[in-house]
């Protein structure tokens, strides 16, 4: 008997994949999440969606997707489990909705609602359908942010006094819906603010209270071109964001200082895997800094896919959209 003929043959372990359907095929969904979502181990592209037909197969040919639809509730129907939420703004209340009443799991681009009212009906028609829903704050995953939150919860830095965040941009008005009211829910606010105050939760806990302000100072258009807000924690002190639309040369870090010592990180905010650098300053000690390569999306998104083929609770909730959402609600009419 030869060698071959003993060798016992074992049967192949089933992998199981996310499968995954993508709503809306703007140049985020192409540039940025679909190739990070190709490499994300146990996931698979399934169907794309668009109100333009042609744009829909061209995404799905492009990243190998098997179906594609401009009928979103034909798209529910694709044998998917989850699905990318990456349209306007104005979109995203009916397409969840409907998503979660499909039975899908559920990643949202930010901001998740155009007002409260609708973020809360999301948040409850997820949980009364027993879907997951995430939202988009890639921020939040960024290993040097992790540090930074790590150091804080550790007490490392003491008592919070104030954290800071900038995120400001050159973006003049044009015909993308971001410009239009109906759309997009706000200007500089609703695209980046949104991201801004979510870390100003993630690092400094819940918010007692938040004021700021809005207008056009660069750019006028139907949306805000700037605004900035100052939060009280319940827990510590005070933070801080400013945003905009009409700067060409931004400086944009993140600032936290702590009774005991104080962080800040550059090259990250407004940066695609950007080599970031974390400055960590404490008392009695000598400055330490760091750089570090990552891509936030990826990050993000291995943990989402890992949450929902477990069915557990993602790192960051449709509530925290919800408290998101209801945050820049009390900051100034514009």
């Amino acid at each position: 008997m030869n060698k071959a003929s003993k060798r016992i043959k074992l049967p192949r372990r089933k992998v199981v994949r996310l499968r995954w359907g993508v709503a809306g095929c703007g140049s985020y969904l192409e540039n940025t999440f679909l190739p990070t979502l190709k490499n994300v181990k146990k996931s698979k592209l399934v169907s794309v969606y668009s109100s333009d037909i042609n744009r829909a197969k061209f995404i799905a040919n492009k990243f190998n997707a098997e179906k594609s639809s401009n009928s979103y509730d034909e798209f529910l129907t694709h044998g998917f489990d989850a699905v990318y939420i990456s349209s306007k703004n104005s979109d995203h209340y009916k397409q969840v909705i409907k998503a979660a009443e499909a039975g899908k799991h559920i990643l949202c681009e930010k901001p998740m609602a155009l007002n409260s009212a609708q973020a809360k009906e999301m948040v409850d028609v997820c949980e009364k359908n027993n879907v997951h829903l995430a939202i988009n704050f890639v921020y939040r995953f960024n290993p040097l942010v992790a540090k930074a939150k790590e150091l804080i919860d550790k007490q490392i830095i003491g008592r919070i006094v104030t954290i800071s965040t900038d995120f400001n941009i050159d973006y003049a008005p044009n015909d993308n819906f971001r410009f239009k009211k109906h759309e997009s829910g706000g200007g500089a606010l609703f695209d980046l603010g949104t991201h801004m105050i979510d870390l100003l939760r993630f690092f400094g806990g819940d918010i007692l209270s938040i004021n700021g302000n809005k207008d056009n100072i660069i750019y006028n258009s139907e949306v805000e071109d700037f605004a900035n807000g100052i939060v009280k924690f319940k827990s510590s002190g005070y933070g801080y964001f400013n945003v905009s639309f009409n700067t060409k040369k931004p400086f944009n870090r993140i600032e936290i200082l702590g009774y005991k010592g104080c962080i800040s990180i550059d090259n990250m905010v407004g940066r695609k895997n950007a080599s970031s650098k974390i400055i960590i300053e404490l008392s009695g000690e000598a400055k330490k800094a760091f750089r570090r390569k990552a891509n936030n999306q990826a990050i993000l998104l291995k943990g989402i896919n890992r949450s929902f083929l477990k069915n557990e609770k993602p790192a960051v909730t449709g509530y925290d959209g919800l408290v998101n959402v209801e945050l820049m609600e009390q900051i100034g009419k514009f």
